[in-house]
Protein backbone atom coordinates (compact mmCIF):
# COMPACT_ATOMS: atom_id res chain seq x y z
CA UNK A 1 0.00 0.00 0.00
CA UNK A 2 1.31 3.45 -0.94
CA UNK A 3 1.38 6.21 1.66
CA UNK A 4 0.89 9.95 1.16
CA UNK A 5 1.70 12.77 3.54
CA UNK A 6 -0.70 15.70 3.25
CA UNK A 7 0.91 18.90 4.49
CA UNK A 8 -1.73 21.51 5.23
CA UNK A 9 -1.31 25.07 6.37
CA UNK A 10 -1.81 25.75 10.06
CA UNK A 11 -2.42 29.44 9.40
CA UNK A 12 -5.84 30.96 9.90
CA UNK A 13 -4.96 34.38 8.46
CA UNK A 14 -2.75 35.91 5.80
CA UNK A 15 -0.89 39.14 6.52
CA UNK A 16 -1.57 41.72 3.83
CA UNK A 17 0.73 44.38 2.40
CA UNK A 18 -1.00 47.03 4.53
CA UNK A 19 -0.55 44.96 7.69
CA UNK A 20 -4.16 43.84 7.95
CA UNK A 21 -5.06 40.19 8.52
CA UNK A 22 -7.20 38.37 5.96
CA UNK A 23 -8.95 35.22 7.20
CA UNK A 24 -7.51 32.21 5.44
CA UNK A 25 -6.65 28.52 5.77
CA UNK A 26 -6.59 25.65 3.29
CA UNK A 27 -8.89 25.56 0.26
CA UNK A 28 -11.61 22.97 0.76
CA UNK A 29 -11.74 21.50 -2.74
CA UNK A 30 -7.97 21.17 -2.94
CA UNK A 31 -7.95 18.94 0.14
CA UNK A 32 -11.21 17.06 -0.35
CA UNK A 33 -10.88 16.01 -3.98
CA UNK A 34 -7.33 14.59 -3.73
CA UNK A 35 -8.06 13.02 -0.33
CA UNK A 36 -11.06 11.20 -1.82
CA UNK A 37 -9.04 10.03 -4.82
CA UNK A 38 -6.21 8.71 -2.66
CA UNK A 39 -8.62 7.06 -0.23
CA UNK A 40 -10.54 5.36 -3.02
CA UNK A 41 -7.25 4.06 -4.42
CA UNK A 42 -6.37 2.47 -1.08
CA UNK A 43 -3.58 4.90 -0.29
CA UNK A 44 -2.66 5.43 3.37
CA UNK A 45 -2.95 9.11 4.29
CA UNK A 46 -1.29 11.10 7.08
CA UNK A 47 -2.28 14.73 7.67
CA UNK A 48 0.24 17.18 9.10
CA UNK A 49 0.64 20.92 9.66
CA UNK A 50 3.95 22.68 10.33
CA UNK A 51 3.59 22.70 14.12
CA UNK A 52 0.72 20.26 14.61
CA UNK A 53 -1.88 23.00 15.02
CA UNK A 54 -5.38 22.36 13.66
CA UNK A 55 -5.86 22.68 9.91
CA UNK A 56 -8.67 25.16 9.31
CA UNK A 57 -10.57 25.47 6.05
CA UNK A 58 -10.81 28.88 4.41
CA UNK A 59 -14.46 29.78 4.78
CA UNK A 60 -14.44 31.45 1.39
CA UNK A 61 -13.79 28.07 -0.24
CA UNK A 62 -17.15 26.87 1.11
CA UNK A 63 -19.12 29.73 -0.42
CA UNK A 64 -21.31 29.18 -3.48
CA UNK A 65 -19.63 32.18 -5.13
CA UNK A 66 -16.24 30.43 -5.05
CA UNK A 67 -17.76 27.26 -6.49
CA UNK A 68 -19.59 28.62 -9.52
CA UNK A 69 -22.84 28.74 -7.57
CA UNK A 70 -22.85 24.95 -7.11
CA UNK A 71 -24.48 24.54 -3.70
CA UNK A 72 -24.50 20.74 -4.00
CA UNK A 73 -20.72 20.80 -4.45
CA UNK A 74 -20.33 23.02 -1.39
CA UNK A 75 -22.51 20.68 0.66
CA UNK A 76 -20.46 17.66 -0.44
CA UNK A 77 -17.16 19.36 0.40
CA UNK A 78 -18.47 20.46 3.79
CA UNK A 79 -19.76 16.97 4.59
CA UNK A 80 -16.41 15.41 3.70
CA UNK A 81 -14.55 17.91 5.89
CA UNK A 82 -16.88 17.09 8.77
CA UNK A 83 -16.26 13.37 8.21
CA UNK A 84 -12.52 13.92 8.61
CA UNK A 85 -12.80 16.65 11.22
CA UNK A 86 -10.94 14.72 13.90
CA UNK A 87 -7.85 14.29 11.73
CA UNK A 88 -7.93 17.95 10.71
CA UNK A 89 -8.23 19.11 14.31
CA UNK A 90 -5.33 16.95 15.51
CA UNK A 91 -2.79 16.62 12.69
CA UNK A 92 0.77 15.43 13.08
CA UNK A 93 3.61 17.91 13.48
CA UNK A 94 5.47 17.92 10.17
CA UNK A 95 8.92 18.20 11.73
CA UNK A 96 8.31 15.02 13.74
CA UNK A 97 7.80 12.92 10.61
CA UNK A 98 10.33 10.97 8.57
CA UNK A 99 9.90 11.45 4.84
CA UNK A 100 11.22 7.93 4.41
CA UNK A 101 7.89 6.64 5.72
CA UNK A 102 5.97 8.09 2.77
CA UNK A 103 5.82 7.51 -0.95
CA UNK A 104 4.48 10.97 -1.76
CA UNK A 105 3.96 14.41 -0.26
CA UNK A 106 0.90 16.42 -1.31
CA UNK A 107 0.34 20.09 -0.44
CA UNK A 108 -3.12 21.62 -0.98
CA UNK A 109 -3.44 25.36 -1.37
CA UNK A 110 -5.49 28.24 -0.07
CA UNK A 111 -3.72 31.47 0.86
CA UNK A 112 -2.69 30.00 4.22
CA UNK A 113 0.47 28.41 2.79
CA UNK A 114 1.66 31.90 1.82
CA UNK A 115 1.72 32.68 5.55
CA UNK A 116 3.39 29.65 7.10
CA UNK A 117 4.48 26.93 4.68
CA UNK A 118 6.51 29.37 2.58
CA UNK A 119 8.84 30.09 5.50
CA UNK A 120 8.86 26.86 7.50
CA UNK A 121 12.23 25.17 7.41
CA UNK A 122 10.90 21.82 8.59
CA UNK A 123 8.40 21.65 5.76
CA UNK A 124 11.03 22.76 3.28
CA UNK A 125 13.36 19.98 4.46
CA UNK A 126 10.66 17.35 3.93
CA UNK A 127 9.94 18.61 0.43
CA UNK A 128 13.60 18.79 -0.55
CA UNK A 129 14.30 15.29 0.72
CA UNK A 130 11.28 13.87 -1.08
CA UNK A 131 12.04 15.70 -4.32
CA UNK A 132 15.63 14.47 -4.30
CA UNK A 133 14.50 10.87 -3.88
CA UNK A 134 13.58 9.51 -7.34
CA UNK A 135 11.20 6.91 -5.90
CA UNK A 136 9.06 9.53 -4.16
CA UNK A 137 6.54 12.01 -5.57
CA UNK A 138 6.08 15.65 -4.58
CA UNK A 139 2.82 17.35 -5.50
CA UNK A 140 1.08 20.63 -4.76
CA UNK A 141 -1.93 22.54 -5.98
CA UNK A 142 -2.64 26.26 -6.40
CA UNK A 143 -0.98 28.16 -3.51
CA UNK A 144 0.38 24.94 -2.01
CA UNK A 145 3.49 25.57 -4.09
CA UNK A 146 4.33 28.42 -1.70
CA UNK A 147 5.74 25.63 0.47
CA UNK A 148 8.43 25.04 -2.16
CA UNK A 149 9.99 28.39 -1.31
CA UNK A 150 11.13 26.99 2.05
CA UNK A 151 13.13 24.19 0.42
CA UNK A 152 16.59 25.73 0.54
CA UNK A 153 18.16 29.13 0.05
CA UNK A 154 18.88 31.00 -3.16
CA UNK A 155 22.02 28.99 -3.82
CA UNK A 156 20.56 25.58 -3.06
CA UNK A 157 16.83 25.80 -3.79
CA UNK A 158 15.58 22.27 -4.40
CA UNK A 159 13.10 23.31 -7.10
CA UNK A 160 15.47 25.46 -9.16
CA UNK A 161 15.07 24.70 -12.85
CA UNK A 162 12.08 22.41 -12.32
CA UNK A 163 9.04 22.79 -14.53
CA UNK A 164 5.96 23.64 -12.50
CA UNK A 165 2.78 25.65 -12.33
CA UNK A 166 0.91 27.38 -9.52
CA UNK A 167 -1.78 30.01 -8.99
CA UNK A 168 -0.99 32.67 -11.56
CA UNK A 169 -0.59 36.41 -11.21
CA UNK A 170 -3.54 36.79 -13.58
CA UNK A 171 -5.78 34.67 -11.35
CA UNK A 172 -4.70 36.61 -8.26
CA UNK A 173 -5.65 39.82 -10.03
CA UNK A 174 -8.98 38.33 -11.09
CA UNK A 175 -9.93 37.43 -7.50
CA UNK A 176 -9.07 40.98 -6.44
CA UNK A 177 -6.28 40.08 -4.01
CA UNK A 178 -3.15 41.00 -5.96
CA UNK A 179 -2.94 44.68 -4.99
CA UNK A 180 -2.76 44.03 -1.24
CA UNK A 181 -0.81 40.77 -1.39
CA UNK A 182 2.67 41.05 0.16
CA UNK A 183 3.97 39.05 -2.80
CA UNK A 184 2.62 37.01 -5.70
CA UNK A 185 3.36 33.32 -5.93
CA UNK A 186 4.13 33.22 -9.64
CA UNK A 187 6.62 36.06 -9.21
CA UNK A 188 8.38 34.42 -6.26
CA UNK A 189 8.65 31.02 -7.92
CA UNK A 190 10.08 32.57 -11.09
CA UNK A 191 12.52 34.71 -9.11
CA UNK A 192 13.71 31.64 -7.21
CA UNK A 193 14.52 29.87 -10.48
CA UNK A 194 11.52 27.69 -11.29
CA UNK A 195 10.50 27.11 -14.90
CA UNK A 196 6.96 28.37 -14.37
CA UNK A 197 4.22 27.41 -16.84
CA UNK A 198 0.86 29.19 -16.75
CA UNK A 199 -2.25 27.75 -18.34
CA UNK A 200 -5.62 29.32 -19.00
CA UNK A 201 -7.03 31.02 -15.91
CA UNK A 202 -9.36 28.77 -13.87
CA UNK A 203 -9.02 25.83 -16.27
CA UNK A 204 -7.32 22.59 -15.19
CA UNK A 205 -3.57 22.76 -15.76
CA UNK A 206 -1.18 20.15 -14.42
CA UNK A 207 2.55 20.09 -15.07
CA UNK A 208 4.51 16.88 -14.49
CA UNK A 209 8.30 17.07 -14.33
CA UNK A 210 9.74 13.73 -13.31
CA UNK A 211 8.60 13.11 -9.74
CA UNK A 212 7.10 16.60 -9.39
CA UNK A 213 3.38 17.19 -9.99
CA UNK A 214 1.83 20.66 -9.77
CA UNK A 215 -1.68 21.96 -10.42
CA UNK A 216 -2.42 25.60 -11.16
CA UNK A 217 -5.74 26.20 -9.41
CA UNK A 218 -8.63 24.46 -7.63
CA UNK A 219 -9.90 23.01 -10.91
CA UNK A 220 -6.55 21.20 -11.24
CA UNK A 221 -6.82 19.28 -7.96
CA UNK A 222 -8.45 16.19 -9.46
CA UNK A 223 -6.02 15.81 -12.33
CA UNK A 224 -3.03 16.44 -10.05
CA UNK A 225 -4.12 13.72 -7.62
CA UNK A 226 -4.72 11.26 -10.44
CA UNK A 227 -1.26 12.02 -11.81
CA UNK A 228 0.23 11.21 -8.41
CA UNK A 229 -1.65 7.90 -8.35
CA UNK A 230 -0.27 7.05 -11.79
CA UNK A 231 3.30 7.87 -10.77
CA UNK A 232 2.97 5.80 -7.59
CA UNK A 233 1.63 2.91 -9.64
CA UNK A 234 4.58 3.14 -12.02
CA UNK A 235 7.04 3.12 -9.15
CA UNK A 236 5.31 0.15 -7.50
CA UNK A 237 5.48 -1.80 -10.75
CA UNK A 238 9.16 -0.99 -11.17
CA UNK A 239 10.06 -2.28 -7.70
Amino acid sequence: MSSVLFILTGATSWTQKDGSQRASGFWGEEFVVPHQIFSNAGVSITIATPEGSPAVVDGLSLSPEANNGDTAKVAAISAYLNLHGSALRAPARAADLDVGDFDAVFVPGGHGPMQDLAVHGGVGKILAEALNHPAKVVAAVCHGQASFLAAGDAASWAFKGRRLTAFSNAEEVQVGLADNAPWLLEDRLCAAGAAYEAGTSWAPNVVIDGNLVTGQNPASAEAAAKAVIELLSQRATAR
